[in-house]
């Protein structure tokens, strides 16, 4: 297939240099979506079923056997070989069971081992002889070991994962997924899925994925190109609010960022952009020829108050207002008997007079001195909360020394959320087609609002896990989430059953839930690993030099099994177990790095764990981990996620006392 591409000649059937260009763009996007993918079948199924598809089965029609593989693959005469596991005739490879065989006699699935095909395991799913079983295949291909970057789960979608993958672009979806259920991939799969089934319409449109931050998304990055989508951009929240010439230099403290990620921010920036509408006290006199057309202040105002009440953006108004003074002098002369028409209505709006008028009535608004103002003028901050903000809350607001300008202020990443708000409420931001927010817990009000207005027009998946909100200002509810998303119609789906996470790891880490989050349903892991969790106290002395001994020693041991090996700890601890880690002579990666077969261990900051996974895990003192929050029950939301990242092992080593929970 990517031969055939190769050869095409485009020389004579472009009209012109732009059309070859373009057209050569097209052609070589196709040869890299058809890339063959190292130690990736080009199939992983089978399905032999008992009527072709679409025949009626009264005429009795012959079954018909499809092989389902990660993309579309035809032969030379352009009949289908393998068939995209994104096709309807796909979907009964995984939602087909023994109670309801969907038409299915048989459906095969395939083991690989580095591409090579070892192993088959067929599954009868119309014979009522053969009984339900869990299949091994399935299994091996969930625990094999995780060496590089995340993949795809193609072969091993489960029958809930794949009805929320394929739940139509037209509705937003919000799924809670406790760790290990694969909501990420579940999220990831659905933009392949709709970008398969909705081609035309996201290429206008757009997709985009948000994640928490960069090393999550070089994790997740390689996922759907392996499916052939190459177009999907990836972003954090503080990509979309980033502006040109503002830099994030600083840091709020957490009750500072709390008000500053407030929903009720909005209406102080609505209030803020609003004021700068003043009311004409002075009537516009427009010079045509040898006529003067006046227009007395109280038409004005009441022009002025008319696009106020109709709540458009500032921008759209300020656009709008010399336009509506210009009909309004057309209105003057037609009285007069003349007959002016489009061309001298546009003339007039461009008067000097009326842009004079325009400027003095509805002024230019910067967003971004707008907050400075408001971050630094206490009695303009007072005017436009008032009755919003508390006192108290308004001085947590304030810098302590204003800055002099927008270029010389030291922003932190809540207030470009801030400026990305009043940025709205001057010009509308472009929607996309569809929107993909992971980890969504931890998003702050105003920054769920960021992310809704970049898909005002289109559809959101959003994917997180309440128990892993590590934020001050962390999601209480989906139904709070989702009001400040903009979607609150969107459908909630639970996924329960864990794949990634061994049982005895999971029912561990579980422990915390009742004081994290009250009510929320435990993860059931289908996997039971015995020996999978070791908890190890280590008798330390102040300087807490056997703990880090200890620890580097768990690694050196873990890197006897095969996959990759994840060192966390609190971000206080990591510059001593970097020094202890080289002085033992064990490379280590960074988070985002890729594990490659000879270097498998990545050192890992607590706070950039949330998203990741790897083969074993060496969690260090899970005390710091908790104490190095702003209080106790972030602190263990954030050890929870530590507790959860592990596939195959986890070995916690502690100095200090455990938490009560896990005593």
């Amino acid at each position: 297939m990517r031969e055939d591409v190769e050869s095409l000649d485009i020389r004579d059937v472009t009209a012109n240099w732009v059309n070859a260009v373009v057209l050569q763009g097209q052609i070589d996007d196709r040869i890299k979506a058809l890339a063959d993918l190292a130690h990736t079948p080009l199939f992983f199924g089978r399905l032999d079923y008992l009527h072709a598809p679409g025949a009626d089965l009264a005429e009795g029609a012959g079954g018909e056997q499809f092989y389902i593989g990660r993309r579309h693959v035809h032969d030379a005469d352009g009949d289908p070989m393998v068939i995209d596991w994104r096709a309807p005739v796909s979907q009964p490879f995984y939602r087909a069971s023994k109670a309801d065989p969907q038409d299915i006699a048989l459906r095969r699935r395939f083991g690989y081992t580095g591409g090579e095909l070892t192993a088959y395991e067929d599954e009868h799913l119309s014979d009522p002889a053969e009984s339900a079983a869990v299949s091994k295949l399935l299994q091996q291909e969930i625990e094999r070991p995780r060496v590089g970057p995340m993949r795809d789960i193609v072969a091993t979608i489960q029958p809930e994962q794949d009805e929320i993958v394929r739940s139509g672009l037209s509705g937003s979806v919000c799924v809670q997924g406790g760790p290990g259920t694969g909501k990420t991939a579940v999220g990831l799969h659905r933009v392949a899925y709709l970008l398969y089934a909705h081609r035309e319409r996201l290429a206008r449109t757009g997709t985009l994925v948000i994640g928490p931050n960069r090393s999550f998304l070089h994790y997740i990055e390689q996922v759907l190109p392996a499916l052939g989508e190459l177009e999907v951009k990836q972003a954090t929240v503080d990509d979309l609010v980033a502006r040109e010439g503002l830099e994030v230099r600083a840091a709020d403290a957490a009750e500072t960022a709390v008000v500053k990620g407030d929903a009720r921010m909005a209406e102080v920036l609505r209030r803020a952009v609003r004021s700068h509408v003043g009311t004409p006290v002075e009537p516009l006199v427009v010079v045509r020829g040898s006529r003067r057309w006046r227009v007395p202040a109280y038409e004005l105002e009441e022009i002025v108050s008319e696009l106020l009440d109709r709540d458009i953006r500032y921008g759209a108004a300020r656009d709008a207002l010399p336009q509506r003074i210009a009909h309004t002098v057309l209105v003057r002369m037609e009285q007069a008997g003349e007959a002016p028409d489009d061309r001298v209505q546009d003339a007039v709006a461009r008067n000097p007079a009326v842009k004079a008028a325009v400027r003095e009535v509805w002024p230019a608004v910067e967003p971004a001195k707008l907050v400075l103002r408001l971050l630094s003028d206490a009695e303009f901050l007072a005017a436009h909360a008032d009755g919003v903000l508390s006192d108290d809350e308004q001085k947590l607001l304030l810098w302590p020394k204003p800055f002099r300008s927008v270029k010389s202020a030291k922003w932190t990443a809540a207030d470009l959320v801030l400026i990305d708000e009043a940025a709205d409420l001057v010009e509308r931001t472009h929607s996309l087609g569809h929107v993909v927010l992971d980890e969504a817990q931890d998003l702050s009000p105003m920054q769920y609002r960021a992310v809704g207005r970049r898909c005002t027009t289109g559809s959101a998946t959003v994917l997180g896990d309440l128990a892993q909100g590590t934020t001050p200002w962390a999601t209480r509810s989906w139904d709070e989430a989702l009001a400040h998303l903009g979607k609150p119609e969107a459908v909630l789906e639970e996924l329960t059953a864990g794949f990634r996470v061994p049982r005895e790891v999971i029912a561990y880490a579980s422990r915390l839930l009742p004081v994290i989050s009250p009510g929320l349903a435990a993860v059931s892991s289908v996997r039971e690993t015995p020996g999978s969790l070791v908890v190890s106290e280590v008798a330390a002395t102040d300087t807490g030099a056997e703990l880090t001994a200890a620890v580097v020693a768990a690694c050196e041991d873990s890197l006897r099994y095969e996959g990759s090996i994840g060192l966390i700890a609190a971000d206080a601890r990591i510059p001593e177990l970097a020094r202890a880690l080289q002085a033992a002579g064990l490379p280590y990666l960074a988070p985002g790095e890729e594990t490659t077969e000879r270097a498998r261990l990545t050192l890992v900051p607590a706070s950039l764990a949330k998203g990741l996974e790897y083969d074993y895990v060496v969690l260090d003192e899970p005390a710091a981990v908790v104490s190095g929050e702003p209080d106790e029950r972030t602190g263990l939301r954030r050890l929870y996620v530590c507790l959860t990242r592990a596939v195959s092992g986890l070995h916690l080593l502690h100095a200090a006392p455990l938490p009560e929970a896990l005593a």
